[in-house]
């Protein structure tokens, strides 16, 4: 059990509460349902040990039921975390990073895979900086930085896209990374070309369906039809 701090600030004043950090983590995620903090006590300053008054909470929260105050706190706050902990995050993503170069990218120069072990190396060797955010969202300036190191390319699928007008703003945020190539129609709907790596296009359907309801037409363009 590792406690920690987790804090927000309301009202023009802080808030902190004393928590188990892994169990906080959980209920940030919605893995879990109830969240406890220490002596269900709610601190202006907890260094100093100075606890909230009444009307301090009641003029930030709108109420003075603690536990409605953790909850809020936790969710909608700071998790502080420790150092122990973002390692082994850190760990875990680049691992992540590596997994998934290994299984979706080739050997530019002779198109054959490369090994766990050389998408590490160079990864290091171009000191990439792993974010802790979705590996869709940064895996071509990881590309482009190891591309420096190893000859490199992503392997991807190409589809063809239609998208009626009705949903066109919603999914373009979604499309616009793997673009290769758009059309706006006279009836106000989209056509595009993206180029997704092959171990995300699953995913990237869920996505385009779920935004669309089902809406969007999909034609993956084979090879041959591109030379």
């Amino acid at each position: 059990m590792t406690n920690t701090l987790a804090r927000i600030k309301k009202a023009g004043k802080n808030f902190e509460i004393i928590v188990d950090m892994n169990n906080a983590l959980k209920f940030k995620k919605g893995e879990i349902s109830f969240i406890e903090a220490e002596g269900d006590r709610i601190f202006t300053d907890s260094k100093k040990g100075f606890v909230a008054s009444n009307s301090d909470l009641e003029n930030a929260f709108g109420t003075t039921d603690t536990n409605e105050i953790i909850k809020e706190i936790v969710k909608n706050g700071e998790v502080l975390l420790t150092q122990e902990h973002r390692d082994a995050e850190q760990e875990k993503k680049f691992k992540q990073v590596v997994d998934f170069l290994t299984r979706n990218s080739v050997d530019s120069q002779t198109g054959n895979p490369h090994t766990a072990e050389r998408i590490k190396n160079a990864l290091e060797q171009a000191h990439v900086n792993i974010k802790n955010v979705p590996i869709e969202n940064q895996i071509k300036e990881i590309v482009e930085a190891i591309s420096k190191i190893i000859p490199i390319r992503l392997e991807t699928k190409r589809v063809k896209i239609n998208i009626p007008a009705i949903y066109t703003g919603k999914v373009y945020g979604t499309i616009n990374q793997y673009k290769e190539e758009e059309k706006w129609l006279n009836d106000g709907s989209l056509e595009v070309i993206v180029a997704v790596p092959s171990g995300m296009i699953m995913d990237f359907y869920d996505k385009i369906n779920s935004v669309t309801h089902g809406g969007a037409l999909t034609e993956e363009i084979k090879e041959e039809e591109n030379e």
